[in-house]
């Protein structure tokens, strides 16, 4: 009962990170993953985390141990946050694409989150889930988020970090340059879409008797879809570019945690 009461707080505290983080993470926090295989998940991650890193560790019970929970929670779900991004990635740049196929007006109902997304938006979601297992790269996610303790101590200054502003200026950079990655994903299909809607200008003009309301929306998706399968090819190269790019942001993450003097 001693070593229990001893090693309960900090089995706690790690489990209260990592069970906030798989609350995020796209792949682990969907609805098609029962909540009960959730929790299962993130008590046997935290029991080895435990066994690996925290029987050694100690901090204390008394009030301020309260902080230590709402600093593992906040770190968990930062981390799950992080990775939620640039799974997002994907799914707004099929927002774009179908903006300008015609799409909008066709959304449907992605079961991983229980959420109304664009078309091609969860087809290219569910490209990237499967790209991002048959890669492995759960398995480095999870693995980083083991080590992450390495980085982020249970007693270390997060609270500290936040009030220097280094975790709001990351969050910041990393939110634009989403943003700047799904305008990139959805660059081809975009451009050839303003082409085709000037080109249909032209014909408007010059052949005014044609109707480009009517021939305009079969054109443009037959155009779209050619496009898309052409371009279906090099998504693959793609979302290992992407993902290698969020893990990157991971490690800057933890950089930043670290401090310069870790």
């Amino acid at each position: 009962m001693e070593l229990i009461e001893q090693g309960f707080p900090i089995f706690l505290l790690i489990f209260c990170r990592i069970t906030s983080f798989f609350v995020v993470a796209p792949m682990f926090s969907g609805k098609m993953m029962p909540n009960i295989a959730k929790i299962g998940l993130s008590f046997f991650i935290s029991f080895i985390v435990y066994l690996t890193y925290g029987i050694n560790q100690t901090v204390a019970t008394d009030a301020s141990y309260v902080l230590y929970v709402v600093q593992e929670i906040l770190i968990g779900l930062l981390f799950g946050f992080v990775v939620y991004l640039f799974f997002v990635v994907v799914q707004t740049a099929g927002a774009l694409m179908d903006l300008q196929i015609g799409f909008a007006m066709a959304n449907v109902v992605n079961p991983l989150t229980g959420t109304s997304v664009p078309l091609l938006g969860n087809f290219k979601y569910m490209m990237l889930i499967l790209i991002f297992f048959s890669l492995n790269g759960h398995h480095y996610l999870l693995r980083g988020l083991m080590d992450s303790y390495k980085w982020m101590p249970l007693a270390g200054d997060f609270f500290a970090r936040i009030s220097s502003g280094s975790i709001s200026e990351f969050l910041t950079n990393a939110v634009g340059n989403t943003f700047l990655l799904a305008l990139q994903v959805a660059a081809p299909l975009v451009i050839a879409m303003f082409l085709t809607d000037v080109g249909l200008a032209f014909l408007a003009k010059t052949a005014p008797q044609y109707n480009v309301f009517v021939i305009g929306i079969p054109l443009k998706l037959i155009i779209g879809m050619v496009l898309l399968v052409l371009l279906m090819p090099g998504l693959s190269g793609l979302y290992e570019r992407l993902i290698a790019i969020m893990f990157d942001n991971l490690e800057q993450l933890f950089a930043i945690f670290k401090g310069p003097d870790g």
